[in-house]
């Protein structure tokens, strides 16, 4: 699943290149991903203009100028893909297109899913805050006032929840997933299953700067191509070779030499350092 990292570099990717542009037509081919009915999808989306894209969380928000907006949530497999007029897709990507948007300069926007998890809304632009409210998302982590002590306030509310598990919980912090909660922990020396009550002050003060430094560092080299993710050019990101332990079951440690293990927490893996992430 895209995380906060994939999100954010097709949001900064799709303002460049969909702002100001008018929507002259959308294909719907799976009905099912748009989660109001298509006339309605149909009426508020054809002849709109592009205002403004956005992202909260691992949701893409693009801002239209007739005072809706689509939330477009990737979900496992999504790829949102853009073609000037005149450039084809690629052939595998075509059977997989649900969602076609047809701008007036023939250029077109493809909502590509594999899987079908994803979807699309559509909310009242005014009304943004009050449907991320009822979503109960957590902070941003790279907003400017997401401080350390904001972390620790909402760690307090979390005691006996394994690090690994708060991390990804996006009630607590909104955009981490799988990949990063990984990273951050085997940046912070923290054993994944470790309770947040178990937890000292420099080993979140760690954790703090491992969320930045390394979802920033993700960001800067367009996320990690892990399965899916492909940015909106069609081109993997190129985090991947960044990863310490995500994905490296059995291989060497790049710090001490042990083997990175991976073990379940709940439905989920999570990969981490033995000798670097004691438990106890």
């Amino acid at each position: 699943m895209p995380e906060l990292p994939e999100v954010e570099t097709i949001r900064r990717q799709l303002q460049k290149l969909i702002v100001g542009k008018k929507i002259k037509e959308v294909k719907v081919n799976l009905p099912k991903m748009v989660k109001l009915p298509l006339d309605e999808f149909r009426k508020a989306v054809i002849g709109a203009t592009v205002k403004k894209v956005g992202r909260r969380a691992k949701i893409l928000i693009l801002e239209l100028a007739n005072g809706w907006s689509l939330l477009i949530h990737l979900k496992l497999s999504g790829r949102l893909i853009f073609r000037k007029k005149g450039e084809l897709l690629q052939s595998e990507d075509i059977k997989w297109n649900h969602l076609i948007y047809y701008f007036s300069d023939d250029s077109r926007l493809f909502h590509n899913d594999l899987r079908q998890f994803g979807y699309v809304k559509l909310v009242k632009s005014g009304e943004l805050l009050d449907f991320f409210k009822k979503e109960k998302l957590g902070p941003e982590p790279l907003e400017k006032n997401f401080s350390f002590d904001k972390l620790l306030a909402i760690l307090k509310k979390k005691p006996k929840a394994k690090i690994k598990q708060f991390l990804m919980d996006q009630k607590n912090i909104a955009g981490i997933g799988n990949i990063y909660s990984d990273e951050i922990l085997f940046f912070a020396r923290v054993h994944p299953l470790r309770k947040v009550q178990e937890l000292k002050t420099s080993g979140i003060k760690k954790v703090f700067e491992g969320i930045r430094k390394i979802l920033l560092e993700a960001i800067r080299l367009k996320g990690s191509s892990v399965r899916d993710f492909l940015d909106v050019l069609g081109k993997e990101g190129g985090y991947v070779p960044k990863l310490k332990v995500y994905g490296r079951e059995r291989e060497k440690c790049s710090r001490c030499g042990a083997i990175i293990k991976r073990i379940k927490i709940g439905s989920r893996s999570a990969h981490f350092c033995p000798k670097c992430q004691k438990l106890c």
